[in-house]
């Protein structure tokens, strides 16, 4: 290749090269103006290179600069939160009131038969009559089965005729010893032998009762575990028998709990089941001494009159009044805001909010007791407290849920 070609060469590439460097500036000036040449408010004029204008303005109105509209736009903002946080905070109120309100000893227990026992089969044999079922009511002494008893009819006959021939046989002895006819010890021998025939027959009697099940009290029967034609052997289980009348419940209570308490003291008992069945018991037993591994004191609950749908087995909690002040100040439990280790809550003062610390003391049911911050009368707020301050200004709306302050017994603190 000769210079002249080389030359030729090294021109053409130049050339390309200057073309291509001069579309990538134009194209990168197009770009610019397209993000930076924009005007910072929509309602600004933009003059073009060659002096013509792209948006007409109105005669007498000059466009504002873009840094003005933004303040305006503030401005605006500002007022418009100023106006909204003078609007009144809709909230719902509730009287504080002076009541009676106690704190309970709660426990949780199963309500089981005062008296309940296992029939066992005390003769072997076979059934041969069931006279009863689950569920059924029974009286004492009342045949709730019947075994084979043909063996056992035999055997007292057999003793029977024994002891009557012991027993001629003694009358003969006793009288041939008041006539010298016989010595004093054929004598003993004869009444020895009276006797033990006496109760031998006394032992088949017993036996041939035993072939008849009875029941041990009144009551109902629960479970029952035979079936007819069932043989028996010694000890062999039958039935359960319940005597619902009362039901108890046993309870451990801490020791410390249980200073103050009294035999006979009233309790309150709730199905758990159902929270409405309620009914009273008492209670009847102490134990006398604590439990040295658990630290804790047997108390022995009776029912008293409970309900029909009370069954044997339900489980109960049962509350012990534990103290009650007579005339506490009572605030609703929705108005108390918890803090940590304070406590406060707002009351309605005229068309403000006004906060209060409170010191609390019992709980029950849907009140609270205030020892010190309120009086009773005012009121207290219990909806819409959430973004209150002090001094915030209010509008109360009517709403009797808010006021429903449910009464001292419908369901007690715990403690």
């Amino acid at each position: 290749m000769n210079a002249s070609t080389r030359r030729k060469r090294a021109l053409i590439f130049g050339t390309v090269m200057l073309v291509l460097v001069a579309a990538a500036s134009a194209v990168g000036y197009q770009i610019y103006g397209k993000y930076h040449a924009a005007p910072a408010d929509p309602g600004a004029v933009v003059a073009k290179n060659d002096g013509a204008q792209s948006g007409a303005v109105p005669a007498g109105n000059p466009p504002k600069p873009a840094a003005t509209a933004g303040q305006d736009r503030q401005d605006k903002k500002d007022g418009d939160a100023a106006e909204k946080e003078k609007a009144p905070v809709p909230v719902s109120v509730a009287p504080i009131n002076r009541g009676a309100v106690s704190a309970y000893i709660s426990s949780t227990a199963n309500l089981v038969a005062d008296a309940e026992v296992k029939v066992l089969a005390e003769a072997e044999g076979r059934i041969a009559d069931l006279l009863v079922e689950e569920g059924d009511r029974v009286k004492k002494g009342q045949v709730l089965a019947q075994l084979v008893k043909d063996d056992a009819e035999i055997a007292v006959k057999k003793a029977k005729y024994k002891a009557d021939g012991a027993g001629i046989n003694f009358d003969r002895a006793q009288k041939g010893l008041t006539d010298g006819l016989i010595s004093r010890e054929l004598y003993d021998k004869v009444a020895l032998d009276s006797q033990v025939a006496q109760q031998e027959l006394a032992e088949a009697q017993w036996r041939l009762e035993k072939t008849t099940i009875r029941a041990p009290f009144g009551g109902r029967v629960t479970e029952r575990f035979v079936k007819l034609g069932q043989h028996l052997n010694l000890s062999d289980q039958l039935f359960t028998v319940s005597d619902f009348d009362p039901l108890i419940a046993k309870i451990f209570l801490p020791e410390k709990d249980v200073f103050g308490l009294k035999e006979g003291r009233d309790v309150r008992i709730t199905l758990k089941a159902s929270d409405a069945t309620r009914f009273r018991g008492r209670i009847r037993q102490i134990s006398p001494v604590v439990d040295t591994s658990t630290g804790t004191v047997k108390l022995t609950i009776e029912a008293m009159e409970p309900p029909a749908e009370v069954r044997p087995g339900a489980f109960v909690t049962i509350d012990i009044v534990r103290e009650t002040h007579a005339q506490a100040v009572l605030v609703p439990r929705e108005a108390v805001i918890r803090e940590l280790q304070a406590a406060y809550i707002f009351v309605a003062k005229g068309n403000v909010a006004e906060k209060r610390t409170v010191a609390l003391g019992l709980e029950e049911g849907g009140r609270i007791e205030a020892l010190s911050g309120v009086v009773p009368g005012e009121q207290a707020i219990v909806a819409g407290q959430g973004g209150l301050k002090q001094g915030t200004a209010i509008k109360v709306i009517p709403s009797p849920e808010a006021s429903d302050l449910r009464a001292a017994g419908d369901d007690p603190a715990r403690g």
